[in-house]
């Protein structure tokens, strides 16, 4: 399923606009898009020029992923981010799982304990 059906559903077409605001909003280059989404960069360069193709759901769910927004907001400018707080715990967190599955048992369970430890203590505990 194309992107251009869901925003002729909801009556917009905006991906192109969108997609460059949160490309200077995030201040990340087109290249870099490109090398943190997995979306060839002439793919990209397709969907900003004047002929603004539409990219397919996936490669719209991967720039949107790498952008942290919604592939929603991607393509109707509807603004349903989280605050940065939340996506910059999302983001601690998911780097916290991906480097405890990397462990083995003994050492993800010495990393539980530890973060449980952290977790109880009280804020004057060194």
């Amino acid at each position: 399923m194309k992107l251009a059906l869901l925003a002729y559903k909801l009556g917009t077409m905006g991906f192109k606009d969108n997609l460059k605001s949160e490309l200077a909003y995030s201040g990340m280059s087109v290249k870099e898009l490109a090398a943190k989404s997995g979306v060839n960069k002439y793919s990209i360069d397709n969907y900003l020029n004047a002929r603004g193709q539409i990219p397919s759901l996936e490669a719209g769910l991967k720039i949107a992923q790498a952008l942290n927004v919604t592939v929603e907001y991607l393509v109707t400018g509807i603004e349903t981010k989280q605050p940065k707080e939340i996506k910059k715990s999302n983001n601690d967190v998911k780097t916290i799982a991906r480097l405890a599955e990397q462990l083995d048992d003994a050492k993800r369970k010495f990393v539980i304990d530890f973060i449980n430890w952290i977790k109880h203590r009280k804020n004057n505990d060194v």
